[in-house]
């Protein structure tokens, strides 16, 4: 009986060892922190020269890293793969995702440290559009095209809405906005933010249409495996939350917008 009781104790023992280990723990035991990224300024952004990546989300993967005490390292991805990559373990975070009800069936999400809206950038001499458009009605006919990012949360969104108009799928934002510059396209959507760096540089032309009501509002944050436990989860979310509250991720945001401003 002795020696079954020493044993079972240490069975629990060992047991309970394992179930103390964490993500994190295999992330440190890596000495590396994988960061999926998919291109979308400012969130994510890379020196097409030198490989080098910024944007604020990217900041803050650096950052956690550090917390960490591990080094962070990217891993190209697109928007159409960033969850079905982290779902195979190609990483350990997809950076600035929308938080969506279908992808938290996949996935987890941190909390969301910055929200997003979704609007449209024209062409104000585009004869199609010769009165300024209002909502999202007032663009979904035949003859209208909308590009967007292939796979994106605005794609999924447009998706949901258009009736009429055609939807103009290209593999990153850079082919969707230069879709309506060579006319090919007759609007692009993508998140405010971005659109506003967008229509900044072609003010001369570049119109944008924030439609009523809103087409969405979603919160943008980092998507984690569904095998974090939640003790995981509070590790990356009270990081979150100071940087947050102390305004730090605010500057990240202006640091990140200046950048991309200055690169078009």
């Amino acid at each position: 009986m002795l020696i079954v009781a020493a044993v079972a104790v240490a069975g629990f023992g060992a047991t309970t060892a394992k179930a103390e280990d964490g993500y994190w723990d295999g992330v440190k035991k890596a000495g590396v922190l994988r960061c999926g990224a998919a291109i979308a300024a400012p969130y994510v952004m890379r020196d097409p020269a030198t490989g080098e990546y910024s944007g604020f989300f990217s900041e803050l993967c650096k950052e956690f890293a550090e917390t960490l005490g591990v080094k962070a390292q990217f891993v190209d991805t697109n928007w159409d793969n960033i969850v079905a990559g982290l779902q195979a373990s190609k990483w350990d975070m997809s950076m600035a995702l929308n938080r969506t009800p279908t992808r938290a069936l996949a996935i987890q999400y941190s909390n969301a440290p910055v929200d997003l809206t979704m609007n449209f950038v024209y062409n104000k001499k585009n004869p199609k559009l010769a009165e300024a458009p209002k909502s999202v009605s007032d663009i979904d006919k035949a003859g209208v095209t909308v590009a967007v990012m292939s796979g994106s949360a605005q794609d999924k969104a447009l998706s949901a809405v258009l009736k009429s108009a055609t939807v103009m799928r290209l593999p990153g934002n850079d082919e969707a906005r230069l879709a309506v510059i060579s006319k090919r396209a007759d609007l692009v959507i993508d998140a405010n933010d971005t659109n506003a760096l967008f229509s900044q540089a072609h003010s001369d032309w570049a119109a944008t249409l924030d439609p009523e009501p809103a087409l969405s509002k979603q919160g943008v944050a980092f998507g984690v495996p569904h095998s974090l436990s939640y003790a995981d989860i509070q590790v990356l979310n009270i990081f979150l939350e100071e940087k947050v509250a102390t305004g730090h991720v605010k500057q990240l945001v202006d640091d990140a917008t200046k950048k991309a401003a200055e690169a078009k």
